[in-house]
Formats: C-alpha cells, structure tokens, sequence
C-alpha cells in the first residue's frame, strides 16, 4: 500500500513537471512580427482647421507633421510632413493663408498659397500654442501656454516684431477671432470662457463653469462651442448670457475643435488619436478616425497584461485579446506625458523627461502614491521590491537610487554613463542599461561596477531579458530588434525593418521616443512602434 501510494505521488509529481514544463530554451529562430494592438494616423492629435477648399486639416506635436482628414471616410494623409509641420494649432487666414504653431520649436509658420514655401513669422517664444487671423483686417493672434503666457498680435508677414499685448492671462488656449474682432477663448488655468481685447488685452469672462476648457469655436449664430479636457464635456455657451449647455460627453482629453461652414462640429482627442464629427441639427456625434493608442513608448509584461506608457494616457493591453483599458489620461488626472512605465509587484512607475518627473502608483489601486519632480531629463525609472526607485538620468549621465520617506533619501548607484535610455533588473540581480551612445552595460548594484556587454549599438533603447539570460535590444536608429547573449556578446537579429526610431526633431534629445522591449515568460517579445503607434509580438520559433 505505502509502495502504491509513492509510486502514485511520483506520478502526480511527473505530471505537475510536465504540465508547468521548465524555463523556455534559446529558440531556433524568430517568426515575423504580429500585430497585438493596431496602427493608427498621427502621434496625439490637436489643432484643427477646415481650409478654404473644405479640407479638413490636424496638426500633431509629438509627431511634428500636419495631417489632412476625409471628412466622409476619415481616411488621413500627411499633408505637411517633419519637422516643418509640427502644429499644435492651424488657422485658415482672410486669403486662404495657412498659418500654424511650431511648438516645440517656439515659433509661427504660414504658407501664403498652396505650393508657396512656409516662412517663419515668429520664433523665440516658448510654448507657442493657439493662433487665429482677424477675417477682416489680416492681422494675426497667438499665444503662450505651459511653457509661457502671453497673447501677441503678430505679423503675418514676419517683417515687424511681435506685439506684446498681455501677460499672465491664464492660459489662453485654443481661441478664435470674432467678427467684431475681439479673441474669444478659454482660460485652462482659470476654468473660463471669455472674451479678450486684443487692442488693450482686457479680459471680459463670459462662463466660468468649465473645469480646464481646452478650447472655444464660434458658430456665426452668437455662440460658442466649447471643450472641456479634464469632463470631455462638448458645450454651447451663449456670448450674451453666459449660459452653457452641456451638448454631448466624450471622452476627456479632448483637445481642439473647429466648425465647419456647413456647421459640422469636428472634436480631436490627443489620447485617442481621434477626430468626432458633431451635427448640430441631429445631437449625432459619428467617429470619423481613431486609435487604440496615442503613441505607445514604454512597455513591461506584468502576469497577464502589458503595461504602456503612451504619452497622452497610462493603458493595459491584455496579451490574449489585445483589449486596451485606460489607467490614466492626460487632462482628467495628474499624469504628466509619460514616456516610460516600470512594474513591481506592489507599484507602477510613469517617467517622464518632458517634465522631470518620476510618479509612483499603487499598482492594484492604481492611485498616485507620490509624484517626484525636479529629476534631469529622467528617461526611465523601475520600483524595485524594496520600495525604492532606480531612476536614469538623460541628462546627468547617471542612475540613482530614490528611497525612504517621500523618496528623499537618493544614493547615485553609477554615474558616467552616456546617455542612459531604458534599464532591467537581470536575473543575477544586476541592472542592465542601454546607452544612447550604443552600448549595453551591466552595473552591479552594491558598488556600480560596470562592464560593457554590448558596444556599436545603433541607438539603444528599450530593453528586456529571455527567459533563456539572453536580452533584446531596440535599435531605433536601425529600426531592428537585437538579440544579444550576455556571456559571449554573439548577436542576431529578431526583427528587422520596423516601425519604429521617431525622428527627433530641432532641439530634441536623439532618444526621443523610446522604443520600448519587454518579454514574458514563455519568450514572447512585445515592443511598441512609435511610427505607426502600434504594439507587435515577435514569437521564438522552436
């Protein structure tokens, strides 16, 4: 009896083996690529504009092109392409000038005519956001938001210098010039709607019962459309009364919106990469174009699903489905662009080096723990199981350990590096860090060893180990994914001709959005395209 039930709990114990299986081995080769989650047009949307020909046009930042929409089928084109048609904001002047935001750039570009070369009108001023003509003068409006606040008259033709009209208004956003010639606007900072002088820069309020209005359109019929980022609210407000009403709910992050002559009401949404078409004779509100994502950087498998940090918004992908669900959006939560996501058992880590931060979630309530500000250009950033953060610094050269109460207590754990892009935790317990300079280097945590694994690298950036000790590389300049074995340095490549390495435009650090590489548990490589704001798989081949 005792030999029949250890024979029986062998048995049970061979097929347990069996049933889970062991580690997965270097595969043999790799398959093609597939698609988890599929590509969309732009990276982020904003501004929009219908020209003199009907066509509707939308500008992007991240992506620095200007796009033209089908306003029937919502098929989209670029129709201004890098780094020239960068546009945060477009408008359509008395004579069919085109004239848009370089904001990033900090200047003001229009195109006189179809085939005309584009000029710059303004430059040097920071944040350049909202623009507008006056129909029956020419003259020409934009403003300062985020990383300035002003509104100045400019000239269209760029000989004069632009014209300080007034500071520290509040963040006027997406505004337009009225026929009577005042600029009506939203306030993000001051929850309003209102009507500005552009002769003097008084501020008359129309409506102050907006959350952060993002922007306001007219109609010609003594109204104002207006959007709300942070509520996703599309409202009607009465320049008159100030009465508002609340037309339709969308999603937040709404960002810009314009009316169409025949009076069709067309709404972007940076996080979705999507443009709405709202009929006010109907209340219908019909999906011209959208995407699943904005534009996914950062990557890392948790169990089930795979996090990313897509900029305009924090989502999971579930691995089986390819569902997307939404953590965060940018606007309806204090989010900062995230570029880059880590994950621990207990915490989730959104990194962002347009802003300097670094922020902590709870990663079963999926709230903010602490928000960390002031880091040097921090490209990426893991919770370990301690509790502590590593954090990498762009702009230091350098990775340090953030840790105890409110993550004070910092301790510099290597420094000297060239451009620290992405890290992983390695199965020996070593970090694992790709260089903007081209290498991948392993630092020993106690001390800061570091020893070179990898050199020649074309712009390294996301990276992630095999169950199997080897890791894969991004290399964006290469637009390839490279496998690479710790121990002997052999290299071989695991996809190649990818949609990914976004060029960086003027002023912006190479490693611009980084690609991001991780892997799970049976080998399976994830990584995000920032050219076409996919997701793709790259299954081992055995």
């Amino acid at each position: 009896m005792i030999r029949r039930l250890v024979l029986l709990a062998c048995a049970a114990l061979v097929f347990s083996i069996a049933a889970c299986g062991t580690a997965p081995t270097r595969p043999g080769a790799w398959a093609a690529p597939d698609v988890l989650v599929p590509p969309s047009s732009f990276t982020g949307v904003h501004g929009l504009a219908v020209d003199t020909k009907g066509r509707l046009l939308a500008g992007t930042v991240v992506g620095y092109t200007m796009w033209e929409v089908n306003r029937q089928t919502g098929a989209a084109r670029v129709f201004i392409d890098a780094p020239e048609g960068q546009a945060d904001d477009i408008a359509i002047g008395p004579k069919g000038e085109l004239a848009w935001t370089n904001y990033l750039m900090g200047s003001v570009r229009v195109r006189d005519a179809e085939n005309a070369p584009s000029r710059v009108v303004a430059k040097d001023l920071p944040g350049l956001n909202s623009l507008d003509f006056d129909r029956r003068s020419g003259k020409l409006y934009a403003t300062q938001v985020f990383l300035g606040d002003a509104l100045w008259e400019l000239d269209p033709a760029g000989v004069q210098a632009p014209r300080l009209i007034a500071k520290d208004l509040g963040g006027l956003n997406g505004f337009e010039v009225g026929p009577d010639g005042m600029i009506y606007g939203p306030l993000w900072f001051k929850n309003s709607v209102v009507k500005v002088d552009p002769r003097n820069g008084a501020v008359t309020v129309i409506n102050n019962q907006f959350k952060t209005p993002a922007a306001v359109n007219l109609d010609g019929k003594g109204n104002l459309y207006a959007i709300d980022t942070a509520t996703g609210e599309l409202a009607r407000v009465e320049i008159a009364s100030g009465r508002k009403t609340v037309l339709k709910q969308l999603k937040t992050a709404l960002d810009n919106l314009a009316v169409a002559p025949d009076g069709t009401v067309y709404v972007s949404n940076m996080a979705d990469n999507s443009i709405e078409a709202y009929d006010p004779a109907t209340g219908n509100v019909k999906l011209l174009t959208s995407g699943k994502l904005a534009v996914p950087a950062g990557v890392k498998v948790a169990g089930s699903q795979l996090w990313v940090a897509d900029i305009f918004s924090c989502r999971t992908v579930d691995l089986q489905s390819g569902q997307v669900s939404d953590v965060m959006r940018m606007q309806a939560s204090d989010m900062e662009y995230p570029f880059a996501v880590g994950v621990s058992s207990k915490h989730v880590t959104l990194t962002s080096w347009f802003t300097g931060s670094v922020q902590v979630l709870d990663r079963h309530t999926r709230k903010t723990l602490r928000m960390l500000h002031g880091w040097k250009a921090p490209y990426d950033a893991l919770p370990m199981e301690d509790g502590s953060v590593l954090v990498a610094e762009l702009a230091t050269g350098s990775i340090t350990q953030a840790s105890g109460p409110e993550y004070k207590t910092r301790r510099v754990v290597a420094a000297g590096l060239q451009g620290p892009v992405q890290m992983v935790l390695g199965k020996d317990g070593a970090l694992y860090v790709t260089e903007a300079a081209g290498t991948l280097t392993r630092i020993q945590l106690a001390d800061g060893a570091k020893s070179v694994i990898a050199s020649g690298l074309a712009l390294p950036e996301g990276v992630a180990q095999t169950p199997w000790g080897s890791f894969v590389v991004a290399e964006a300049a290469a637009r390839r994914l490279t496998e690479i074995d710790a121990a002997t340095g052999q290299r071989r490549t695991v996809a190649d001709n990818l949609p990914i390495g976004l060029p960086a435009g003027p002023g912006m650090p190479p490693p611009y959005v980084a690609t991001g590489v991780t892997v799970d548990a049976s080998g399976n490589v994830y990584f995000s395209a920032n050219r076409n704001n996919a997701i793709y798989r790259v299954r081992p081949q055995r």
